[in-house]
């Protein structure tokens, strides 16, 4: 497999909110996410109906919540419901590239652009030129794809960032939450449709 493949394994629930939390929570005490992993399958902590969903979830949600610095982590359990809901999408974008390039080449620069709506034919369109580099998009079927599209607008619903009438929110980035990101990830503000002019901080 090339290095620069994409993986797209997001086709598991959505953003796991609360889900996250209590894994966030149970790492913060244990340190060790095999620790967590066997007390959240053993307790069925994620009230799955199955052992083969709740492994696949937690796997899933491990993943993500291993993108975050600790003071993320931190603040993943301690801030306000908003604060959590962006550094879930922050993780989200960081695990996946291809979800990160098209938090930045599309939704970002459509919001940028004054184009605040954000409908499937965007999604659509991104697939196709992101295809023409990456074989592995190609060998999608259709469905599939039309999965990894609902799951990614899903995420982007519960993160607050879409609208259910598929309107584009700028996105309010708390000072606790901007200094919770490390110097040297500081682009990943760029993961949220905000203007150039609210993120002087990121040269500084």
């Amino acid at each position: 497999m090339r290095k620069d493949t994409y993986s797209l394994s997001f086709t598991t629930g959505g953003l796991f909110h609360q889900e996250s939390l209590i894994l966030a929570k149970l790492y913060v005490e244990a340190n060790d996410w095999d620790r967590v992993r066997t007390q959240v399958l053993s307790e069925n902590l994620l009230q799955s109906r199955t052992l083969n969903t709740s492994k696949r979830q937690c796997r899933e949600i491990i993943s993500r919540l291993k993108t975050l610095d600790p003071k993320e982590l931190d603040l993943l359990i301690s801030g306000s419901a908003q604060e959590q809901k962006y550094l879930l999408w922050l993780a989200v974008c960081r695990h996946y590239r291809f979800i990160a390039e098209f938090a930045e080449e599309v939704i970002r620069e459509r919001f940028i652009g004054l184009k605040h709506d954000l409908q499937y034919v965007e999604f659509d369109f991104f697939f196709n030129k992101k295809s023409e580099w990456h074989p592995e998009l190609e060998a999608i079927e259709l469905t599939t794809r039309k999965k990894l599209r609902q799951v990614l607008f899903k995420i982007l619903r519960e993160a607050e960032l879409l609208t259910v009438r598929n309107t584009i929110n700028a996105s309010m980035l708390s000072q606790r939450l901007l200094a919770a990101i490390p110097r040297q990830r500081r682009r990943d503000v760029f993961f949220f449709p905000v203007f150039e002019s609210d993120l002087k901080w990121i040269a500084q």
